[in-house]
């Protein structure tokens, strides 16, 4: 395996070219892209070799990318279980708690990546300024937990489309090669391409989540059907906190954390606004304004959210939990579709259900184009071959692509009993890497924070500056290191190893990882004074000149630009 480690700042990707010192020439003779690749790899004849990607994401690609990329069918499936089996006042809780520490950690990542917004970002943060051991550690488990969740997702929309009788009968591998291919036709061509797929998902999901929620305020009101003013009446009867595990007050707690582990798994993918920094338009303007949406995308999606199913179904409804128990397909187990079934609306459960299945296609759509990019930046840190470096004239990296979307045939595991156990435990592997990502993110910052000091970089003159930093960070990798540490407390009572397994096996993964490449290179902790916060930066500061200002004309231009 070709592998090269570049010391950003000295050792560069070449010896057959003089190496860089004029990063502004070159952005204004070559253009941005070819300007921006010599700069980071330190001399313009490996830019030209590799090329780079581009920057095809627009302002409202990457606005609607920050309010709903990656919601997918956890927000519409999977908190129906968490909703069973804690109450409707736990679940609203444990989406808020941890919604504000995701907030935290999106502060802190919105500052790294508009300071320095690179394709894959995070890898490149964690070697850059805390270790390269940790950035091969994260990079390589975010791949995978990428790779890994696009066959989820696959799958997941595969079953979905059985909820419709005309699908029965027809062997689910059929969808999934359907969507397969769909999901690389949006990623292989152009990166505009996929930016503008993500647009219109996450614009079906956006309206989809904004009317159910203005139906679950309806309903309760007594505007539905049967005029039944719900009110809070299941908070009453059966009640509002369920116990869990044990009894009284600690059962209820108990209720209450297990909605923290869930709402960790619910917010997945909400880091792809830096991911995809690297390839934004104007990225200094449109990623602090996507970092900004998240906010929004936190109070209305999964707050708001979370109390609308806690009004309209009680958390001992027994057809959400018989969907849940038997694995019914499609949005059976949904507690919306329960929802609306209750309140005598017949044609909304299949409107829904086609949301979750365009829901699991965006998804699957969105990790595949993040798990390509983790793969290019692992290239650009030398922790990966470096062919994978190479892009199209187009600026896609063709080969992370290719690679990627290979893993998505292990979803053919899941077309058969035997061989579904296996996907299940490929599944398993990846439970916590989104925490492990987190808690990086917010170490990186914390060692960012100080190299900032250290080359006396004065925050104020930031083009975005997190607040409350760096005590942000510091709370949200205290919140996150608890929910790892303690997330698979259900398994011990009564024990089962199975599930031990299934909770627990990310973090020795990740520690491998880390290990692994720390002996491997010899790599050691990297000293503020000695963080590199500069190699990339002159390309990009020339680029800003040359994005155009968007000024206007009418006051619906002035409210599309202020959304999107």
């Amino acid at each position: 395996m070709d592998v090269k480690e570049p010391t950003y700042a000295g050792e560069k990707y070449s010896n057959d070219s003089p190496p860089l010192d004029d990063a502004t020439r070159v952005v204004e003779e070559k253009g941005i892209r070819i300007g921006e690749a010599a700069d980071l790899y330190g001399d313009l004849a490996s830019a030209e070799e590799y090329g780079y990607v581009s920057r095809g994401l627009k302002s409202r690609h990457i606005q609607f990318i920050a309010l709903g990329g990656t919601i997918g069918t956890g927000l519409f499936l999977g908190i129906g279980r968490a909703f069973t089996q804690a109450g409707p006042l736990s679940i609203l809780l444990g989406y808020a708690f941890t919604g504000i520490a995701i907030y935290a950690m999106m502060q802190s990542l919105g500052e790294m990546a508009t300071w320095l917004p690179l394709p894959g970002a995070i890898p490149q943060f964690c070697a850059r300024y805390v270790d390269p051991a940790m950035g091969f550690a994260v990079g390589w488990n975010n791949w995978y937990q990428a790779a890994i969740t696009l066959c989820a997702e696959i799958s997941a929309a595969s079953v979905v489309i059985q909820f419709w009788n005309g699908a029965v009968g027809i062997n689910v591998a059929a969808w999934i090669s359907i969507i397969i291919v769909l999901v690389i036709c949006l990623n292989i061509f152009a990166v505009s391409i996929y930016g503008e797929a993500e647009f219109c998902f996450a614009s079906i999901k956006i309206i989809t989540i904004v009317g159910l929620i203005l139906f679950a305020f309806i309903i309760d009101l007594g505007g539905g059907p049967t005029h039944d003013r719900l009110g809070f009446r299941y908070w009453n009867n059966p009640g509002a906190m369920k116990e869990y595990v044990s009894t009284g007050s600690t059962g209820r707690f108990l209720g209450l954390f297990s909605t923290l582990v869930n709402a960790a798994f619910a917010y997945g993918g909400v880091e792809m606004v830096a991911v995809a920094a690297g390839e934004a338009e104007n990225p200094r303007h449109n990623i602090p304004k996507a970092v900004r949406r998240v906010f929004w995308r936190i109070l209305f999606f999964y707050v708001l959210g979370s109390l609308a199913i806690g009004v309209l179904i009680p958390y001992n409804e027994p057809r959400l939990i018989g969907a849940i128990k038997s694995g019914a397909p499609g949005g059976a187990a949904s507690p919306w579709v329960i929802a609306v079934y209750r309140a005598g609306v017949p044609a909304l459960p299949s409107i829904i259900n086609a949301v979750i299945l365009t829901s699991a296609t965006s998804s699957a759509n969105a990790f595949l184009y993040t798990g390509s990019r983790y793969l290019y930046a692992l290239a650009q840190n030398g922790q990966a071959p470096r062919f994978f470096l190479k892009c199209t004239k187009r600026g896609v990296p063709v080969y992370c692509i290719i690679v990627t979307a290979s893993i998505s045939l292990l979803t053919y595991l899941s077309c058969s009993s035997g061989a579904n156990v296996v996907f299940t435990w490929f599944q398993n592997l990846t439970t916590i890497a989104n925490l492990f990502t987190w808690m990086s993110v917010s170490i990186a910052y914390i060692q960012f924070h100080k190299a900032l000091r250290a080359h006396g970089v004065d925050r104020n003159t930031l083009v975005f500056k997190s607040p409350f930093q760096p005590f942000t960070a510091y709370f949200s990798l205290f919140f996150f290191a608890i929910i790892t540490i303690f997330n698979g407390f259900y398994v011990f009572k009564p024990w089962s190893i199975d599930d031990f397994v299934t909770a627990y096996v990310g973090i020795p993964i990740y520690l491998v990882l880390y290990v692994f490449w720390k002996i491997f290179k010899r790599t050691s902790f990297v000293r503020p004074s000695q963080a590199d916060i500069f190699t990339g930066k002159a390309a990009l500061d020339a680029a800003d000149a040359h994005w155009p200002e968007r000024v206007p004309r009418n006051i619906l231009e002035r409210i599309w630009f202020w959304i999107a």
